[in-house]
């Protein structure tokens, strides 16, 4: 069989035909193919998985993403200031840090690495498998980092720089849209809705799981977060789900946050209880 264009821009071309069925799902996830498999291999293999290899004493040397993820790392970082840099002449070094350090954070990072179905293509070992490793947020990311590092050495700066851009950052500043005339995006919320709180004079929030579901390994949790009236009654209530208790309770406070925003912003006559907000 001939070689066959592949992915976006189509830079690379590429022999399909020996490649395992998993590779190519991800590839196509990626719109990017490897010239060097190995590489793609190396970053989806987890330190749990090579020591069970090297372990089993055939002679095979696995190596592990743990030095691709110190790479990706460095890419992601530097990718991102630059952008950073360069749409953003306003914003002083405070600023710009602190933005990149929310773009790169974990807790962003998973969700781009969910989108590709990165857990679904991690090569784990029994112990971390039977853990739920693929679902953990650590591991994914890692991972993300790795495969940043190794298109990087596969296909060198322009096209990682490309998918960095339209995977990880780009999507972010969008979402964060009106959050970016300040330079300084809130990562804390619970923090922040203490503090716009205090500023309205209104009684601490209070943080109430509400309900959690799924396997054990899997779980999501739902909580409130409850701002009660100086009268004790529940003023606001903003209702967060995620994987953990403390994402959960940054996702409620969130919205109360948003809420408050815009009650503080419309004329009283006009004002509102918001939807689903308790009296009791």
């Amino acid at each position: 069989m001939a070689p066959r264009q592949f992915g976006r821009g189509a830079d690379y071309r590429i022999n399909i035909v020996k490649r395992p069925k998993e590779a190519t799902g991800l590839e196509a996830e990626l719109g990017y193919a490897f010239r060097r498999h190995h590489l793609l291999e190396q970053a989806l293999t987890h330190s749990s998985y090579a020591r069970e290899q090297q372990a089993a004493g055939d002679g095979v040397n696995v190596r592990d993403n743990e030095q691709l993820e110190f790479l990706g790392d460095a890419i992601l970082g530097f990718v991102t200031s630059e952008e950073l840099y360069s749409r953003f002449p306003q914003f002083h070094e405070g600023q710009l840090s602190k933005l990149r350090a929310y773009i790169v954070s974990a807790e962003h990072l998973v969700n781009a690495a969910r989108k590709l179905k990165l857990g679904d293509y991690l090569r784990l070992g029994r112990g971390e498998e039977k853990s739920g490793g693929r679902s953990k947020t650590a591991l994914q990311v890692d991972a993300l980092e790795a495969l940043l590092a190794a298109m990087y050495l596969d296909g060198g700066m322009r096209r990682t720089r490309a998918f960095i851009l339209e995977r990880i950052v780009e999507p972010e500043l969008k979402r964060m849209g009106a959050q970016l005339s300040t330079g300084v995006p809130i990562r804390d919320y619970k923090s922040a809705l203490q503090e716009t709180a205090h500023s309205l004079s209104k009684p601490q929030p209070h943080y109430v799981l509400v309900g959690e579901e799924g396997p054990e390994h899997k779980k999501t949790f739902t909580v409130e977060a409850r701002i009660h009236s100086h009268g004790n009654k529940v003023e606001y209530v903003g209702r967060g789900q995620g994987s953990t208790k403390k994402m959960a309770e940054q996702d409620a406070a969130r919205q109360v946050i948003e809420y408050l925003s815009s009650v503080e912003q419309t004329p009283k006559g006009d004002r509102k209880r918001r939807p689903g907000t308790s009296q009791n």
